[in-house]
């Protein structure tokens, strides 16, 4: 895979795909600046090229439709304040106007486009609309990692169209760390898989378990497989259509050799509330009344056993409901034991992300991905359509 140092872009109109869907509190202010932050090398070396940078990204959810409170504005704003360079917004995406404001940009100049998203044909991967984009540029680069898993125009169709493709810095690194991790890794490698369902990461676990060496389950999802292997877990989330499916992951991870780590007791409450009474339990005495909202001290411990002479480490997934305090804690103890580990730690997923952040242990991780799908797409042995495009 080309990656934007291995192309001639002085001077050159360069359309940089990248994800600034950030969040925005209700003034419309970014809370959180961490996927701009990704971006700027890729963006500044494309500043020292001199080249003409046409920026391209969605925000939220406006399905098809023009709503300012979509825009990209805050995006365009933050951006500029931190490249200390003017940043245009252009009042579109596409269309006369933009190519107008584009065929008059200098070397160096940087525009940010409105939100691609208020056409439907982005995600439709519409031709038409693939090449609009295209004609905006002489070379197309992709740093959006986050969106690589969309089959989408400005992701796979744009490429169709532009002559000379490649990766932003923060793809290719995004791509070099989970090849390390998973394709050659340091041994014992163990993955770390939670979150609410087991469908939702059936794919990643089937793949992974012909990978690592040791995989822990934790969150809602150990609720499933702790029935199937004959528990009462009481009024507690469970997919009763994935016992099966369950029994089976199991019984393949068995005939590899790879060590699986289930919960051996838990946070339960009466109701999911951060007021309803709660209570620390053991596996075989959840009552029938109760649910389990996170994993408890013991198995804390019994995690960080298995992960202390893991080499390389992948978490994706929360190991309980951990926006709620009285169920936090197991998500953060996990945090703090990776964070301690002398293995490759990667974290992978917006709440496994956020829960990194807020423990303020980002530092002490090698690194962590920017893309949830994308990532959980590579767990499950999958090719990303945003990648294929710039190959």
């Amino acid at each position: 895979m080309k990656n934007i140092k291995d192309i001639e872009i002085s001077n050159k109109r360069v359309l940089i795909r990248v994800d600034f869907n950030v969040p925005l509190d209700d003034q419309g202010n970014i809370t959180d600046n961490t996927r701009i932050l990704g971006v700027l090398p890729t963006l500044r070396y494309a500043l020292e090229q001199q080249a003409k940078i046409i920026i391209i990204s969605h925000m939220g959810r406006p399905k098809g439709q023009r709503n300012e409170k979509f825009s990209m504005a805050p995006a365009a704003q933050r951006l500029g304040e931190l490249l200390n360079v003017t940043v245009q917004l252009a009042p579109d995406c596409i269309g006369p106007e933009v190519e107008k404001l584009v065929t008059a940009m200098q070397p160096g100049d940087v525009m940010l486009l409105e939100n691609l998203r208020f056409y439907d044909q982005e995600t439709e991967n519409d031709a038409d609309f693939s090449e609009k984009l295209a004609a905006l540029a002489d070379v197309y680069i992709n740093d959006a990692f986050a969106v690589a898993h969309r089959a989408h125009a400005s992701v796979v169709g744009v490429t169709d169209h532009v002559e000379q493709c490649a990766a932003g810095f923060l793809l290719q690194k995004e791509m070099d760390f989970f090849h390390q991790a998973v394709s050659d890794p340091r041994r014992p490698l163990v993955a770390i898989v939670g979150g609410a369902k087991v469908s939702s990461k059936l794919g990643a676990l089937q793949a992974m378990l012909d990978r690592v060496d040791k995989m822990i389950i934790g969150g809602a999802m150990a609720n499933t497989f702790l029935k199937a292997t004959g528990h009462n877990i009481g009024k507690s989330l469970v997919e009763n259509d994935l016992l099966d499916t369950a029994l089976e992951l199991l019984a393949k991870a068995k005939k590899l050799g790879v060590q699986i780590y289930l919960p051996i007791d838990g946070i339960v409450a009466e109701e999911f509330s951060a007021e309803a009474t709660n209570k620390r339990c053991p596996i075989q005495e959840i009552p029938d009344e109760w649910m389990m909202l996170d994993i408890g001290p013991a198995t804390s411990i019994l995690f960080h056993e298995a992960i202390e002479s893991a080499k390389t480490i992948i978490w994706n997934g929360p190991m309980g409901a951990f926006e709620t305090d009285p169920y936090s804690r197991g998500t953060m103890a996990m945090v703090q034991h990776m964070a301690q580990s002398h293995a490759l730690t990667i974290v992978g997923g917006g709440d496994t992300n956020a829960a990194v952040n807020s423990a303020g242990e980002k530092d002490n991780f090698s690194y962590m991905s920017t893309g949830g799908g994308a990532f959980l797409m590579l767990m499950e042995g999958k090719k990303l359509p945003g990648v294929e495009a710039l190959n």
